[in-house]
């Protein structure tokens, strides 16, 4: 059923909402649009509407929003706005409709005008926040105080009271991580989804880097659309920009009054939906949550999706952006500055840091120790490295943006030192993060060495590295600096100060806003690892190591492949090319192959380099590294068996033996382990000589089995000439070299008759040359035949006299 269609059924629009006066285009008309056209949506004294008509769009308001978002248990679908894209006839009729300016939207302020309210079960909420709710504390999010309906009695179900606007926002959020069944072959995930697409154009208008945001097109009796939860008058934006938790919960039932001031009513709808956004994305992890998640033993409690992040790296975008917008002026910290600034400029200056900072931490560290070890992580890595580069999104014209696989790097100013030493955390630790999952990744993988690469190329960036060293050096700096720490308001030279003075009160600010936000994301109890320490070091060498490991192997399947695809060439036909059916380099993928093996290497050259700046190593001891490595490599490392131990089973890997497969260090040649007559038939075999010569084989491997057994098994002459005949030696070392079992060695040494070797058309070739060599020489079939069995027993002889002493030559 399409979008018209479930409206359709429903409710008739016309009836409901619009007057004779609005049916203008019958394409709106049939979709009902026209219901929540301007002209009957004026707010003019002749055009108001009955309190009746009024009561009427409150009733219909939340089966319309569930109709287009679907509902909060994902059990009715709605519009399906993340599956719709720009090919579909019905796109642009949805995008008109949503729009921030369009009927939708319009219809959520006449509501809000009235007062209106809404209930969303607690239940729905994020984890955090329903934890916080159930347990009778009062949320750290302003947005939902005030906001909680006690139930009735016999009833255990709470529910928030929420606004159209907050009603509409938080359906609107919510249907991008409420699960659903989609249809086969479809998935969300794509850019230009209608839902994407809504995200960025509501960011643009409620979030706007030029002007402010338009004003609601209705007014209350009092002459505006009220805040519905305005903040506190001792809520300020001022400070350090650090959300810091209180050191006193506030209990639910004893919820503070707030009073609606003037100066927010300009971004109440932006902090609105900001907030909604945040919340709904990103809040599904607490401090106390995550560290309980490092117990293997607890389930997790959301697991977001590539769509989910790929949306959560558009706000980041978008809010560097917005945030970058802010005028010089108002960039500095000091009170003075932005006393008479707007809000919207105001909200500017600390939208990322009392925000998204925080939740955003814990939201990345989530997905960096829990998700698979694919190349999907790439969502995940970029979503990062766009919020640990405000500098990308500052709206300055520039040239070009350099293509990423380049090593052109920017020098960042100096301006930036700050919001590094205030992210602290987002460069330190979530690198230490990322290097963990870099060890253990595949990175003869193409798409896994351009992850290496960009962050390697991220952190490479002119000094970068510097402030980074500069903030841990903030952060470790004596614990008394902060009992002597004075005012942040500070007398200028000019008022009575020293240029001296007012250095060491800067410097005292900066280390408390390092101190403070490392305590408010980890703990105070927490264990700083530094990023240019020691430890960090070893593990850089490792993950040299590794990459070092990765480039000989990349280099060994790319000359593999090349050696296979010489041999498939027309002589093939006629079995002159690999007869092996694991000829394959195991491991190898499609992708793993030509161009993409070469941008391995290309990826993995430019990580090292770009690692050995950023850590400052020395080039001579990490070229003498790989070339140690190489060395070894060729020495035949790739030639032996993984760490393993024996077993009765057979070998079974150590933890050592893991890496160095997962690393292309050593690895099984895996051959085929079932019964060798039983194969896949050949291109070059003759598949009725192949099933004729097996029938033939077993009824002799039958009759005669124990006789060519007991001959097999003798030590003289004769038992050496039987086991050259009737066993293969060479299958059963392969064997012995794979994780088999010890009864299909076994079985593999139980001698037999295989006449399958004359089902080849090389087989047949050359006997077809031997037989006219034959007659060329006067000879008959007969004679021939006899010439070539005779030829074949006395090969055998030789073997079996000499074998032993040329193998131990």
């Amino acid at each position: 059923m399409n979008i018209q269609q479930r409206i359709n059924t429903r409710v008739d629009y016309n009836k409901v909402f619009i007057g004779p006066n609005n049916i203008k285009d019958t394409s709106r008309s049939k979709w009902g649009l026209n219901s929540l056209s301007t002209s009957s949506l004026e707010q003019s004294p002749a055009g108001r509407r009955s309190s009746g008509e009024q009561q009427e769009l409150h009733v219909i308001f939340p089966w319309l929003v569930e109709s287009v978002f679907g509902s909060l248990d994902g059990i009715i679908a709605g519009w399906n706005l993340r599956l719709l894209h720009s090919r579909s006839t019905e796109y642009n009729v949805v995008m008109e409709f949503l729009n921030p300016s369009g009927p939708m939207m319009k219809l959520v302020y006449k509501l809000q005008a009235e007062e209106y309210k809404y209930e969303i079960p607690v239940n729905y909420l994020p984890g955090p926040l329903k934890a916080c709710i159930q347990e009778g504390v009062l949320p750290d999010c302003p947005l939902f105080h005030n906001k909680l309906q006690f139930p009735l009695s016999g009833l255990l179900t709470l529910n928030i009271a929420l606004n159209p606007f907050e009603f509409f926002m938080f359906n609107f959020a919510f249907c991008l991580i409420t699960p659903k069944n989609f249809p086969p072959g479809q998935h969300g995930g794509s850019t230009d989804s209608a839902y994407f697409v809504l995200v960025d154009i509501y960011l643009k208008y409620f979030l706007p880097s030029e002007g402010s945001v338009p004003p609601s097109p209705f007014s209350d009796s009092r002459g505006s659309v009220t805040a519905p939860s305005p903040r506190s008058s001792s809520v300020s934006f001022t400070g350090y920009g650090v959300h810091s938790p209180s050191l006193l919960k506030h209990h639910i039932f004893h919820q503070p009054s707030v009073n609606a001031d003037p100066a927010a009513q300009e971004i109440w709808r932006t902090e609105t939906l900001l907030q909604m956004f945040v919340e709904v994305w990103l809040h599904h992890y607490s401090l106390e949550m995550y560290q309980k998640l490092q117990s293997p033993q607890v389930k997790e409690p959301f697991s977001p999706t590539e769509e989910h992040v790929l949306v959560v790296r558009l706000l980041v975008k978008h809010l560097h952006a917005f945030s970058s917008s802010l005028k010089p002026e108002q960039l500095s910290s000091s009170p003075s500055a932005h006393s008479h600034t707007s809000p919207l400029e105001e909200f500017k200056r600390v939208v990322v840091q009392r925000f998204v900072q925080q939740k955003l931490y814990l939201f990345l560290q989530h997905c960096f120790g829990h998700w698979p070890l694919d190349a999907s992580f790439r969502a995940v890595l970029e979503t990062w490295l766009s919020y640990i580069q405000p500098w990308r999104y500052t709206g300055e014209k520039t040239n070009v943006q350099p293509d990423q696989n380049r090593t052109e790097n920017r020098t960042i100013p100096d301006k930036w030192e700050s919001f590094v030493q205030e992210n602290l955390l987002m460069y330190t630790k979530l690198f230490q993060v990322f290097l963990n999952r870099a060890v253990r990744t595949d990175l003869v993988n193409a798409k896994n060495a351009l992850m290496v690469f960009r962050v390697a190329k991220v952190f490479a960036q002119p000094n970068l590295a510097e402030m980074i060293l500069k903030g841990e050096q903030l952060f470790l700096e004596p614990e008394h600096v902060l009992h002597h720490r004075q005012p942040r308001g500070y007398l200028t030279p000019g008022q009575g100060g020293s240029y001296l003075s007012s250095r060491q009160r800067v410097v005292t600010d900066m280390v408390f806003r390092v101190k403070s936000h490392v305590y408010a994301l980890e703990g105070q109890d927490c264990q700083y690892k530094q990023m240019f320490g020691t430890d960090l070091r070893g593990a850089i060498m490792k993950l040299i190591q590794i990459i070092a490991q990765a480039r000989q192997t990349a280099k060994r399947i790319s000359d593999h492949s090349s050696e296979v695809a010489a041999n498939n060439s027309f002589l093939s036909w006629f079995g002159l090319g690999s007869s092996d059916l694991n000829s394959t380099f195991p491991g190898a993928e499609p992708e793993e192959s030509g161009e993409c093996l070469k941008k391995t290497h290309e990826f993995l050259d430019r990580a090292l380099e770009n690692l050995c700046q950023i850590f400052k190593l020395n080039q001579g001891q990490l070229t003498q590294l790989i070339s140690n490595l190489g060395s070894s490599q060729d020495d035949g490392n790739c030639k032996q068996l993984p760490d393993c131990i024996q077993s009765d089973s057979g070998l079974i890997l150590t933890d050592l033996g893991r890496r160095q497969i997962i690393n292309g260090l050593r690895r099984f040649d895996v051959p085929y382990q079932g019964d060798p007559e039983l194969q896949p038939i050949r291109s070059y075999e003759n598949a009725l000589l192949v099933r004729l010569f097996y029938r033939i084989s077993c009824l002799v491997n039958h009759r005669l089995g124990g006789h060519m057994e007991a001959v097999c098994s003798r030590p003289d002459f004769l038992g050496r000439l039987g086991r050259y005949y009737l066993t293969d030696p060479d299958w059963t070392f392969r064997l012995r070299q794979s994780p088999t079992s010890r009864q299909t060695v076994e079985r593999s040494r139980q001698p037999r008759l295989s006449l399958r070797p004359l089902a080849s058309y090389r087989t047949l070739l050359l006997l077809l040359l031997l037989y006219m060599l034959g007659a060329l020489l006067s000879f008959g079939p007969a004679s021939s035949t006899a010439l070539i069995l005779a030829g074949g027993f006395l090969y055998g002889l030789l073997v079996a006299l000499f074998g032993d002493k040329l193998k131990t030559h």
